[in-house]
């Protein structure tokens, strides 16, 4: 008996047996040839030549770095023959390691050195290096990151690449990074930096079926891009995230067809019971202890703040981690949504009455909501665009939670597609966050404090890392769905099916923090004299100076002045300014006409009230969130500023 049970036990992968062990039938096969049809004209699958230059840039690179660490060795006064010895290997990870790589997509990399070259040396004299190479474009280092990483694209190709230095003499092509004895004496970097292979090894070893294990992970990842749900940056699902995923429905289902392990992945994920973890295997812990390692891992019983995770999906290779954490309620209720509807899409292509090329129908986003923020990052140029742009898009799933937590906004739904444009004076790139509210009746909703605290904490971050240029404005703002018009690019514009109407001038509305009213309150429709036309200053970036932009009907705008006091040259000079009258486009004024009980938040009298941060450049410091002062209508607010240390 305890024969069989562990004969048992060994033959199926996962913390569990199998829910069904069923050969594919006809039906399932055709249906996974269909798959395999449907997911061609997505450009899901690289040619013959594009599969060969990805090796070929690879090869570059793990000579290029056994160049480097030869380099440095030599500088260390290292004997020649232990030189040549010593060695050093590119590995990769990710999707590309899974076998599942786009057109198109970058590749994950990690550099592995000998004991004796540091990270330090890999930020300097190895970014230097590249620097120098003509193949090598957008680079550029972020040492301070979790993990940090130095991002650029080789010859065409996206390559982000990590680093790790193991407690070992020298690093040959046949080492294996698995072994848990290799963590021994690593500093925590090293260790995170080490479990992206980590990680995409252990999948690959516990997934029964591999080809469709990869044929489904493709179809699940661009159904997810479809949906706009697949970026760990923004709170979604990264890429090792949504393979973890398809690998427990594959241990489930160890003999279906790929069109099948599709079907069941929206099955269990529609039926899964969050916050409850998805594991592909018990935790190494013990046999970590064994070894005397004890780096932290996530384990809700002892870490506190584990418990607050939302949606946690657990590496398998130690030292175990939550790979959602970002994940905050909305983005969980929208991929929770997306699961239903992938659920009824797929069971009516196997009922014959569908195909899948409805599964991957593009996400409805903007013609969903009625209610927009929009977040524009600008810088002058294009080097400057590209640092700003991955610091701010990196905040934004704070400001989601910060709309979340506002009564009455019951989803803040930010879209994983960004917009970039460029004009003669900078270069912006813009993302979209839908705002569905509540069932409510005459309440005004304050977003001020919320965007305030976004756009400080943004600024602060850029002056801490020293990443702050002059150049870099951070505007925040309200749309409604008719004015996207005036924001999206006219092809996805038309792409997406929104009307073409003329243009409607935006209400300018005076603010009024937690409904204190002084001066010229609106009405409940949004009426005031200052009306002005939106598109006249959303194409400008240069703005007027404070002094000369408050005028006698401008009470009511925030503006955060230069301090005079200060000295600081690493302060960011003139920063953020919080205004509406002076910029009608920029109100944060949701106006929801046609009152009534029982109404939905789209038909009810809510007025939500709040101000852009425009960040002119010429102005201000940015402003200390820390502040609580109420700003009373009828004044000037005069908030201080913050020094950088």
């Amino acid at each position: 008996m305890t024969t069989e049970t562990s004969e048992q036990t060994q033959k199926y992968l996962g913390l569990t047996s199998p829910v069904s062990t069923s050969e594919p039938t006809k039906e399932d096969s055709r249906l996974t040839e269909s798959l395999e049809l449907a997911l061609h004209p997505h450009g899901v699958f690289e040619s013959e030549d594009e599969s060969q230059k990805r090796i070929n840039v690879l090869d570059k690179i793990n000579k290029l770095v056994k160049e480097w660490i030869y380099e440095v060795s030599q500088s260390k006064n290292m004997d020649e023959h232990m030189i040549e010895q010593v060695g050093g290997q590119i590995y990769t990870f990710g999707s590309y390691r899974l076998g599942v790589n786009q057109k198109g997509a970058d590749i994950d990399t990690l550099c592995v050195a000998p004991r004796h070259i540091d990270r330090n040396e890999f930020f300097t004299t190895f970014y230097e290096k590249l620097k120098k190479l003509s193949e090598v474009k957008e680079l550029r280092a972020v040492p301070d990151a979790y993990v940090p990483v130095i991002k650029m694209t080789f010859d065409g190709i996206e390559l982000d690449m990590l680093f790790a230095r193991l407690a070992l003499q020298a690093i040959t092509k046949e080492q294996d990074l698995c072994e848990l004895s290799l963590l021994k004496n690593l500093d925590e970097k090293s260790v995170r930096s080490l479990n992206g292979c980590r990680v995409t090894d252990e999948i690959i070893k516990l997934v029964p079926q591999q080809e469709s294990f990869r044929l489904a992970l493709r179809a699940i990842k661009l159904w997810a891009k479809k949906k706009g749900i697949y970026s760990n940056v923004l709170g979604f699902l990264g890429g090792v995230s949504w393979a973890m995923l398809v690998a427990r429905v594959c241990q489930l289902y160890p003999n279906a067809a790929a069109a099948t392990i599709v079907n069941k992945f929206f099955l269990v994920y529609d039926q899964w019971k969050w916050p409850q973890p998805v594991l592909l295997k018990h935790p190494d812990s013990d046999e970590a202890a064994k070894q005397g390692l004890s780096f932290p891992e996530w384990d809700p019983r002892v870490n506190h703040k584990d418990r607050f995770h939302l949606m946690p999906i657990i590496t398998p290779a130690y030292p175990q981690q939550n790979s959602t954490f970002n994940v905050t309620n909305s983005t969980r209720n929208i991929m929770t949504m997306e699961f239903k509807r992938g659920l009824e899409v797929t069971n009516a292509i196997f009922a014959g009455k569908d195909d899948w090329e409805s599964l991957f129908k593009p996400s409805d986003f903007f013609t969903r909501y009625k209610h927009y923020i929009v977040v524009i990052a600008k810088a002058a140029t294009a080097d400057h665009q590209l640092e700003w742009n991955g610091l701010v898009e990196s905040k934004i799933r704070f400001l989601v939670a910060n709309l979340e937590s506002i009564d009455h906004i019951i989803l803040a739904h930010v879209s994983t597609e960004s917009f970039c444009s460029k004009s003669e004076d900078d270069e912006q790139t813009k993302w979209f966050i839908g705002l569905e509210f509540g069932r409510t009746d005459n309440v005004n909703i304050n977003l001020t404090d919320q965007i305030r605290h976004f756009t400080s904490d943004v600024y602060h971050k850029a002056v801490n890392i020293q990443l702050y240029k002059d150049d870099m404005v951070l505007d925040v703002l309200h749309v409604r769905k008719k004015e996207l018009k005036n924001y999206l690019p006219q092809d996805v514009y038309n792409r997406v099916g929104l009307k073409k109407k003329s243009f409607v001038k935006r209400n300018s509305l005076s603010m009024s923090p937690n409904n204190d009213t002084g001066g010229n309150s609106p009405d409940v429709n949004g009426h005031n004299e200052t009306n002005k036309n939106l598109n006249e200053s959303s194409e400008t970036r240069k703005r007027p100076r404070t002094s000369d932009s408050v005028s006698s009907d401008n009470s009511n705008s925030i503006d955060f002045k230069t301090n005079k006091n200060s000295s600081d040259s690493s302060v960011p000079p003139k920063r953020a300014r919080l205004s509406d009258s002076q910029s009608s486009d920029n109100s944060h004024i949701v106006d929801f006409k046609n009152s009534g009980s029982g109404r939905s938040a789209n038909d009810s009298p809510i007025t939500v009230l709040g101000k852009s941060t425009q960040s002119d450049s010429r102005d201000s410091n940015y402003p200390d969130v820390s502040n609580s002062e109420r700003i009373s209508s009828g004044s000037q607010a005069n908030l201080p500023v913050v020094e950088a240390q």
